[in-house]
């Protein structure tokens, strides 16, 4: 979270790879669909608003505030999210993929994919980048506390990017690999 896993998969995508944003159908597909919104209403109603749509940082605060509901929501929706990454991959089987999967580690995934590239940047940016999103500092904070920290995430990838310079460096970086994974195939 605030680390450039984004902004690193876009330059994946540049670069020739398809890519898959695990936020952005959670976003836009799984929290839109009214089975996700009824149960999520009847969870924690006063996340709903009179539209039918759900709050994000309301539903954000139920979650990262209590492990118990920060679980549940897991174990709602992402069986669903697995389905769509199967369902993307299987539509270019050929192609080479990257997928954005916020808490890879912390649900166990590391098993699913080929090889796992971690974006690293320090403490301060990262903090930086999402007070820049108009996240709170303490609900930043409690957002990471929530994930496994950058030092083990490091040791467990297989391929590690640095997001501590410059926008141009990173690409610089992604273009690399991509060109080594693109030849690897």
């Amino acid at each position: 979270m605030g680390g450039g896993k984004s902004t690193a998969a876009r330059f994946f995508e540049e670069a020739g790879f398809r890519r898959i944003d695990s936020d952005r159908i959670v976003r836009e597909e799984l929290l839109t669909e009214a089975g996700v919104i009824a149960r999520i209403k009847a969870r924690f109603p006063d996340v709903v608003d009179a539209n039918n749509t759900v709050v994000r940082p309301e539903l954000a605060k139920h979650v990262f505030g209590d492990d118990a509901a920060r679980v549940w929501l897991e174990e709602l929706l992402h069986p669903m999210l697995y389905q769509r990454w199967r369902a993307l991959l299987a539509s270019a089987p050929g192609a080479n993929w990257v997928i954005e999967v916020p808490l890879l580690f912390e649900q166990g995934l590391e098993n699913w994919f080929d090889f796992i590239v971690c974006v690293s940047t320090s403490s301060a940016n990262q903090l930086a980048r999402l007070s820049e999103r108009g996240i709170p500092q303490s609900l930043a904070e409690q957002r990471i506390s929530k994930q496994l920290p950058l030092a083990q995430k490091l040791e467990k990838a297989d391929f590690i990017l640095s997001n501590d310079s410059t926008l141009e460096s990173l690409r610089l970086q992604v273009n690399h690999l991509a060109a080594r994974l693109s030849g690897a195939r």
